[in-house]
Parts: C-alpha cells; sequence; structure tokens
C-alpha cells in the first residue's frame, strides 16, 4: 500500500519569497558598501549654484543644461556669467566672486504680416508647425513668403512662456523672455533676433522682396526705399536686400528714421 502525503502549495511559495528577500537584503548591502566606498563629495557651491539657476535647461549659456553648467562653473573655470536668467549678484555671493551683471536682452519678431495685414494664397491643412509649413510652397500660406507661419512653433520651443501668437503672429513679451535664443534657432523664417531690451526703434519687417512685390502682399512691408538710412544721422540703418536694419549699438533713439519712413514698418517699442 502506497501512502501519498498532500504537500501544502503555501510553502513553496514561502521558499521563494524568502530567497528572492535574501538576495534582495545582500544585493542591497553590498550596494550600500559600495556607494559609499566610491560616492563623490559634491561642492556645496554646485548645489547653491544650480539652485540659483533658472532651471530650465536653455541652453543659452553653451552647455547641455543647468546641472553640466553650474559643474563646469565651480569644477571647470566656466564663466559665471552666462546664464541669461540668473542673478548675477546671487552668483557672485554664491562663489564668492564679483560677476559683472550682463546688458539685459530680449527677442524681437521682424514681422508685423498678420492675417489682416498679408493675405493668404491658399489653406495649409498640414501639421501646424512652423518647420513644416516653411517646406510648402511660398515658405506656407501667407501671400508674403517672408511672414511668420503663425503656427508657434517658437512658443512651443520658448521655456520661459515669453511667447504668444495672435492673429497669425508670434509675439514676444520682453517682460518674460530672457533671451535663451531657442526661439530664433527654431523659426524657419529666421524673423527673430536678440536685441537689446531697450532698444527704442525696431524694424517690422524682414521681406526682401522689391517694393511692388511686397505691397501686393502685406499692407506693412518694408520696400527698401532706403530713406531711413539717409537721415539717420548715427549711421545706425542700413538697407540691403530690400530690408532695413537698425544696428542697435549705434541707435541713439532720435526716431529720424521712424518719421520718415514711408511704410511706417519701423516703430518705437516702448
Amino acid at each position: 500500500m502506497f501512502i501519498i502525503a498532500a504537500v501544502s502549495p503555501v510553502v513553496p511559495i514561502l521558499t521563494a519569497c524568502g530567497v528572492i528577500a535574501a538576495v534582495s537584503l545582500v544585493i542591497g548591502i553590498v550596494l550600500g558598501i559600495l556607494g559609499e566606498k566610491f560616492k563623490v563629495d559634491t561642492d556645496p557651491r554646485e548645489v547653491k549654484l544650480r539652485k540659483a539657476l533658472a532651471g530650465s535647461n536653455c541652453g543659452a549659456c553653451g552647455y547641455t543644461g543647468c546641472d553640466a553648467y553650474a559643474k563646469a562653473v565651480v569644477h571647470d573655470g566656466a564663466d559665471p556669467g552666462l546664464c541669461t536668467a540668473a542673478d548675477s549678484a546671487e552668483i557672485g555671493r554664491i562663489l564668492g566672486v564679483t560677476v559683472e551683471e550682463k546688458r539685459r536682452m530680449t527677442a524681437y519678431v521682424h514681422c508685423s504680416g498678420n492675417c489682416t495685414k498679408t493675405t493668404a494664397n491658399y489653406d495649409f491643412t498640414g501639421t501646424h508647425d512652423c518647420r513644416i509649413a516653411y517646406l510648402a510652397p511660398g515658405h506656407g500660406s501667407k501671400k508674403c513668403a517672408y511672414a511668420c507661419c503663425g503656427f508657434g512653433t517658437c512658443a512651443d520651443f520658448c521655456p520661459y512662456d515669453a511667447i504668444r501668437v495672435a492673429d497669425g503672429l508670434a509675439i514676444v513679451d520682453p517682460e518674460k523672455c530672457r533671451a535663451c535664443g531657442r526661439c530664433v534657432d527654431v523659426c524657419p523664417n529666421h524673423l527673430i533676433e536678440i536685441i537689446p531690451y531697450e532698444a527704442e526703434y525696431v524694424v517690422r519687417c524682414s521681406s526682401k522682396s522689391k517694393g511692388k512685390a511686397v505691397r501686393e502682399a502685406c499692407t506693412d512691408g518694408c520696400i527698401g526705399c532706403g530713406i531711413c538710412a539717409k537721415v539717420c544721422p548715427a549711421g545706425a540703418v542700413t538697407v540691403e536686400n530690400n530690408i532695413a536694419h537698425i544696428d542697435q549699438e549705434k541707435c541713439t533713439g532720435c526716431g529720424a528714421c521712424a518719421e520718415k519712413c514711408p511704410s511706417k514698418i519701423i516703430v518705437k517699442r516702448r
């Protein structure tokens, strides 16, 4: 006669759990020992500096992010004044040095071609991304091939929520902008420029078309007449490829260019 003893299924489960728990405990102890043995002490200045930075990882400093920049400043002697959004005085206190305060800058969109000032050649039904629209005929649906595509790719890339799109035109809020340059890099039509925050006069156009074509495409456009350059006493205004440009380092804010501009596309910012 054979006697078969029933083995409870709970026993092997408990055994497996015990083995897993033991192995996990051993691994945890080993990792703890190794972590303590090979740990690298972080300079407290690096931690404080990281907190003082903007935290947006915008890359304006030239490094891959705020962590990389903080480490480079503390350990490699990188320029501590590269962050466009940080408080220079606070960084100086952390590092025990004098950090020169950078000139405040802001981005500006050189275009006035919203939906009421420039007409559309066709309806764009593709992905609402300016980089995609730029590949379409005429660099987008607007009649002006140099106009803002109006889909807000620059706004999507702005880490400071400083750009909004109104009536098909990107607009920068200078109070929020920290001049990181991400919008400049992503704009396919190259309409955005970093200018001094205090700049008084700007050109609201980037069209390189000749006068007649500009008038046909937009009610507000530079016709490249050159009057602005002729009347500027500081030599700050130049006209090249049918478009006026103001050298903000030379501009004295006299307003002569805006006063004489027949198209009224040179305007006072504030």
